[in-house]
């Protein structure tokens, strides 16, 4: 991950780790919602709401919109497929990491069971050296 990248996604996760500033984020994701009316679905100010805002917005996650008199918020949908593509990459990972796990398990449960003494058995049945090299000398 390119470092510029990174810090991108670094500010937007900070961004994010404020549960207040989460709940505002997942009421603008639902439709694009004024200071006010966010204001009015949670326990805080309007200023702290526009705080809150301004927050997500340098972070790149929110974009304002302006319908006449009315400044509307809603996610950049750039940024927040950005965080997605990121935290794909992180399952993809994950996945074959299971993957080669479960296949690793499933070869070691598909090998035959051994018992104690079978190790003797297949060592009996393995022809001595010396004497398959006895054996050639007398041909």
């Amino acid at each position: 991950m390119r470092a510029a990248l990174a810090q991108a996604n670094a500010r937007r996760f900070a961004a994010l780790g404020d549960p207040t500033r989460l709940q505002v984020f997942a009421l603008i994701s639902r439709a694009p919602l004024s200071v006010a009316e966010v204001a009015a679905q949670l326990p805080v100010s309007r200023p702290a709401v526009s705080q809150h805002l301004k927050v997500l917005a340098d972070a790149g996650l929110v974009s304002l919109e302006t319908a006449g008199t009315r400044n509307l918020y809603r996610p950049d949908t750039d940024a927040v497929a950005g965080l997605r593509d990121f935290i794909d990459s992180l399952w993809d990972v994950g996945l074959a990491r299971f993957k080669l796990q479960a296949e690793k398990v499933a070869r070691e449960r598909a090998r035959p069971l051994r018992s104690a003494h079978e190790p003797e058995r297949d060592a009996r049945s393995l022809p001595d050296a010396r004497a398959a090299a006895q054996r050639k000398e007398k041909r």
